[in-house]
């Protein structure tokens, strides 16, 4: 199977063309940045592509980050997975960047728990914890970091991951086992969003918006304007 993974959720900007059949890449690129998505996006694609010798009809499956990350950057993304996905008449995928996070140290089969959360501003993370095997522990929500702190913590010593781990690391309770690694990267490995995508069904996994919360600012006419959700960062 060929996939062709996108990130730009978070502070990166990013795409690969992953062989399932070789076990590996043929091509990647990412970008760090925080804005600029939707001018790099597009460009960066038509360079891995090329990079890779494979044309968008060869694809087996277009997968994007569905979030939670910004607004602007996981829309640009899946926004060019659907539109790769219907001109190519292939499946288009979504994987959630929590997961994405969290799939390096779950397929190591490691045994303590993998805690993945983001920033999601004004002392909030949007995070999920998920066993050594993967299985969920608490699935993906947003809270105030300080109750983010007291759910995590009760699993045990766990392998703390995302943009937010060094911030649960840096007031994670004194009474509570302390994490066994923290791994504070600024976006998820592309591969892994390649190789998450390259597993899941296509009706289960759609390329549709992660969101948990609302919006920070709405227009005064929007009808969710008062809501506390749907959205993302």
């Amino acid at each position: 199977m060929l996939v062709l993974a996108i990130d730009t959720a978070l502070d990166a900007c990013a795409a690969c063309v992953l062989d399932t059949d070789a076990g590996r890449l043929i091509a990647h690129e990412t970008l760090a940045m925080k804005r600029g998505h939707a001018e790099a996006l597009m460009p960066l694609i038509a360079r891995v592509i090329e990079s890779a010798d494979v044309a968008f009809a060869a694809l087996d499956r277009i997968a994007a980050t569905t979030g939670p990350g910004s607004f602007t950057g996981l829309r640009v993304g899946l926004s060019a997975a659907r539109g790769i996905a219907l001109a190519a008449n292939k499946p288009a995928v979504g994987v959630t960047t929590l997961m994405a996070y969290a799939a390096p140290v779950v397929g190591e089969n490691r045994c303590p728990p993998v805690i993945s959360a983001i920033d999601a501003r004004h002392d909030h993370v949007y995070f999920q914890a998920v066993s050594g095997d993967g299985s969920a522990l608490i699935p993906p929500c947003v809270a105030p970091v300080e109750e983010a702190l007291t759910a995590a913590s009760r699993f045990g010593a766990p392998h703390l991951v995302g943009n937010a781990a060094k911030l649960l690391f840096d007031r994670w309770p004194a009474n509570a086992p302390t994490p066994v690694a923290v791994d504070p990267q600024a976006a998820p490995d592309i591969a892994w969003v390649a190789w998450l995508a390259a597993a899941v069904s296509p009706d289960a996994a759609p390329p549709r918006p992660t969101y948990l919360r609302a919006p920070d600012a709405r227009p005064a006419g929007d009808p969710l304007h008062k809501t506390a959700k749907p959205a993302a960062s």
